[in-house]
């Protein structure tokens, strides 16, 4: 199929017009990439100088207290309730278990004084301090990753060339 000269001059003319076109878009973009940057940076910067301080403050006056009441209910539960009871149970079956080594061995069985309390944490506070280091360390994971910048931008290194017609 062969073309005249006036559709191949057309055909030209809307080829550069197209690769104007092309070349123009992707000036145009790579100023949207550097706004985007900037805007990008200057929303860590704002983060980093208004959003931060108040999220800080907050935790510090709603957060913190109340991981600190949990805590000290999640010790004194432990420590007066749920330790007792264990030793408790734990003591009784050790001593039938004494009393039935005894008993097979032929020997009389002699009640020996309890043992010192140990002054300490227990292990339930043990368990309420690591259960608040966790969830200390999520929330400020949630925060690092609200709060970071996205340098990576994705622009074009180099650019396309328009197709041909």
């Amino acid at each position: 199929m062969s073309l005249t000269r006036k559709r191949k001059k057309e055909l030209r003319r809307l080829q550069n017009d197209a690769t104007e076109l092309w070349e123009s878009q992707q000036v145009l973009v790579g100023h949207a990439a550097d706004v985007a940057r900037e805007a990008g940076r200057q929303l860590g910067n704002v983060g980093r100088e208004q959003v931060l301080p108040v999220v800080q403050d907050t935790y510090n006056r709603r957060v913190a207290p109340t991981v600190d009441r949990g805590i000290k209910i999640g010790r004194q539960v432990m420590d007066d309730k749920v330790v007792p009871i264990v030793g408790g149970v734990v003591g009784t079956a050790l001593s039938a278990w004494d009393v039935a080594n005894a008993k097979r061995q032929g020997l009389s069985f002699s009640h020996q004084p309890a043992a010192p309390v140990k002054n300490g944490p227990g292990l339930g506070s043990v368990i309420a301090v690591i259960l608040g280091v966790a969830a200390a360390a999520g929330v400020l994971y949630a925060a690092w990753q609200a709060l970071r910048t996205d340098d990576e931008l994705w622009v074009a290194d180099d650019p396309l060339s328009a197709p041909d017609a």
